[in-house]
């Protein structure tokens, strides 16, 4: 073999040789990279074998979240803010009669302004003539120097603090205490009983409300409400049933329970005065076979006037009442029904509300009224 034959077959045999060692490099660099395995869905892990007779664990029950009590206002602090209320109010008995009665000149047509402020304010013509007098007679001896401090004086005196204001809830031997509330719907009779309890609750008397006006399903279901605030039970019973039954449930379940009073809601039909006394006098008969009525109050919206009057007479022949809840009181121009009201009736006012808020209501004081009309 020549030279050139020798020399062209060991470039051959380099050149394979390079060519295999390139391409063996390749398929190991290929094989290095490995693919990432299948996952393998997880099996699940079986629960333990209940043993026989061993109790399983049940799942935690969510407990409901417990009702937060209100606690009422104390009657004193009431009796503050309410007269704050009806002092910052537009009270034209009060202002009018101070404008008039401060003048130096006192002439008859002052009188007689006198006068017109008192009969438009439902003072009653009998009170207003009797203030007058008393008013002429006082001041033509002292002067009006001091007219503010006589018209005071003699305004306290035709309210009568003399009266015996004190709500009568406590029962005797025993008993609870009954309250029994009427009046004609409209007047706030149903928020008065709510308002009454929270009252007691304030005072940490037990408490019971009756819904005995049963004719107005709203009434069960607002005393309900009423009640529930405060943690006070409420007896009530279907609509249109036996409003003696109810009370008589009512009355007996707080006999039973042993608590302070019950407060019995009545129906406030108006329809005829027949009507109106048999129904009454049969709920307060059949609550006496338990305990006596200790109390029997009467609300009457101050804003109706003569109206509210004449409701008054009609309620007081149908039962013995011993006291007034007199509401909306704060339109003040009106405010002489107290003293015409309780000239008709012969009862005190014990209670009066001037706003919507739950404590709203509280135990009336001449002086203190008094005090507010006149600034």
């Amino acid at each position: 073999m020549s030279e050139l034959a020798l020399l062209i077959l060991v470039i051959a045999v380099a050149a394979i040789a390079l060519i295999g060692g390139s391409v063996a490099l390749l398929a190991g660099r290929r094989r290095g990279r490995t693919a990432p395995p299948p996952s393998v869905p997880t099996a699940p892990i079986p629960a333990p074998p209940q043993v026989e007779g061993e109790a399983v664990p049940e799942a935690p029950v969510e407990e409901p979240a417990a009702t937060t009590l209100e606690r009422p206002e104390a009657p004193a602090s009431r009796l503050v803010r309410l007269r704050q209320r009806l002092a910052g109010s537009n009270n034209a008995l009060g202002r009018g009669l101070l404008a008039l009665i401060s003048r130096d000149q006192l002439d008859e047509d002052t009188w007689e302004g006198i006068e017109d402020v008192l009969l438009t304010s439902d003072i009653g013509v009998g009170p207003t003539q009797e203030l007058v007098e008393s008013l002429r007679a006082r001041l033509r001896v002292e002067g009006n120097t001091d007219a503010r401090t006589v018209l005071r004086e003699e305004l306290v005196k035709l309210v009568d603090p003399s009266m015996d204001r004190r709500l009568q809830v406590s029962g005797a031997d025993g008993h609870p205490g009954v309250v029994l509330v009427v009046g004609v719907n409209g007047a706030g009779k149903t928020t008065s009983v709510g308002k009454i309890a929270r009252i007691l609750v304030a005072e940490d008397r037990t408490v019971i409300l009756g819904a005995a006006d049963t004719f107005r399903a709203a009434a069960a279901e607002q005393l309900g409400t009423w009640g529930e605030r405060v943690g006070v039970e409420v007896v009530r019973g279907p609509e249109g049933s036996d409003p003696a039954s109810v009370a008589f449930d009512a009355v007996k379940s707080g006999a039973d329970a042993g608590v302070d009073t019950v407060i019995v809601d009545t129906a406030g039909r108006l329809q005829n005065k027949a009507g109106l006394m048999d129904e009454l006098g049969k709920v307060k008969r059949v609550i006496e076979k338990t305990a006596p009525v200790t109390e029997t109050l009467l609300v009457l919206d101050a804003t109706t006037g003569q109206n509210g009057l004449i409701q008054a007479r009609v309620f007081s022949e149908a039962v013995n009442i011993t006291g007034i809840v007199l509401t909306k009181l704060d339109g003040s121009a009106k405010g002489g029904i107290v003293v015409q009201v309780q000239r008709e009736l012969g009862v005190p006012v014990k209670l009066v509300g001037l706003g919507e808020g739950p404590d709203d209501l509280a135990p009336f004081s001449p002086e203190a009224f008094v005090d507010a009309l006149l600034g």
